[in-house]
């Protein structure tokens, strides 16, 4: 069971060449990637929030399109609804991590291969069939009601797929969706491209690898 953005597709990448002509056309001098990451930062610490509220559950994309208006109006960037819908609507259109595809092709005869994200139904089903890598299974969190890591997320998803956690294995490259499904009974797998620390969490990976090719000879 596979995290989709920033562990399948490169999400960083894709939003930065996404925002850059936003940019230029507004005669922003602000870096891409400075704006992404703190606009991915901004989006996560909202859906914590949301999930935290045990309220009804927002849509990703809703979201989504607050923390992007939130990053350009901080930084004074002119923005409409309109233009943070657009930039949001690039998540739709990523493209997968370079080793992903031959990996997965390796897995999925031995697996069963599932996704597991944040986000909405609709955004997933479309972002899956841009990248090109099918699934057995794409689940949203929106089924259970709550954004990854709350325990409901990997319930709801071991439900869906019919096994217990002991019978699947997870696979992020967010410490805090390891965490999350670790904690929950699934065994785990951390794909640590950029080379960080997991950190001091009790709920370690049983598997840390650098990317997909490493994963797939793990499990092979």
């Amino acid at each position: 069971m596979f995290d989709f953005y920033g562990t399948v597709v490169d999400m960083q990448s894709g939003l930065e060449e996404a925002i850059a002509p936003f940019l230029r056309a507004r005669g922003s001098q602000r870096s891409p990637g400075q704006l992404v990451t703190r606009w991915r930062r901004t989006h996560f610490e909202n859906s914590m929030i949301d999930a935290l509220l045990q309220r009804e559950h927002t849509p990703y994309r809703v979201i989504g399109e607050r923390a992007v208006s939130y990053t350009l109006e901080r930084h004074g960037i002119d923005h409409t609804p309109a233009d943070a819908a657009g930039l949001v609507a690039a998540i739709e259109r990523l493209k997968p991590f370079p080793d992903v595809p031959a990996a997965l092709d390796r897995l999925r005869g031995r697996y069963r291969l599932a996704v597991l994200s944040n986000g909405d139904p609709d955004m997933l089903e479309r972002g899956v069939a841009f990248a090109g890598v099918p699934f057995d299974r794409v689940i949203s969190v929106a089924e259970a009601g709550a954004f990854k890591p709350h325990r409901a997320a990997y319930a709801k998803a071991t439900g869906v797929i019919g096994a217990g956690p002991e019978e699947v294995c997870f696979v992020a490259n967010h410490a805090f969706d390891v965490v999350g499904a670790k904690a929950f009974g699934m065994r785990t797998a951390f794909v640590n491209r950029r080379g960080v620390p997991f950190g001091g969490w009790q709920y370690e990976p049983d598997l840390v690898v650098a990317d997909f090719a490493s994963l797939a000879e793990a499990l092979s």
